[in-house]
């Protein structure tokens, strides 16, 4: 059962990252709709139609005007590493989708993670965390310049 549960995993990532966009976005709408500077106060917040701006061809929401203007001001602090893929998966070089809900922010920086019908990927990255984010940085490299 194992094998068949990394197997069916690994086809689900293969074909999402044939058909994904460079970033993690669904109608160009990146995290689901969540407002990514929610991250880092702990709580991620569904945004709302009427506060939005776009970064890198992704258009992200806001629950507030202030996380708006703290988003504009400076769009990458606030951007989901690996352009909101999980990061888990990243360590492998794949773009897997993600659970906006399951994420940890680490040195500033937020990540997030699948969580699903195949686990939670959040509690294997927690087990090896300096090992995954090295990997996944270097992998995250190499697809940014395909």
């Amino acid at each position: 059962m194992a094998f068949l549960k990394s197997f069916l995993f690994l086809t689900l990532v293969s074909l999402s990252a044939l058909a994904a966009p460079k970033g993690n976005v669904e109608k160009g709408l990146a995290i689901h709709g969540y407002d990514p500077v929610s991250y880092l106060d702990g709580v991620p917040e569904k945004g709302k139609n009427e506060l939005q701006s776009t970064f890198e061809g992704a258009t992200y929401l806001f629950a507030s005007q202030k996380n708006l203007q703290a988003f504009k001001s400076d769009p990458s602090r606030f951007e989901p590493q690996f352009k909101g893929w999980c990061a888990y998966a990243m360590a492998d070089g794949e773009k897997v989708d993600v659970d906006p809900k399951t994420f940890k922010v680490v040195e500033g920086k937020v990540y997030l993670f699948y969580n699903g019908l195949f686990g939670n990927t959040l509690k294997k990255w927690n087990k090896d965390e300096v090992n995954l984010l090295k990997k996944a940085n270097d992998k995250w490299k190499v697809l940014v310049k395909e």
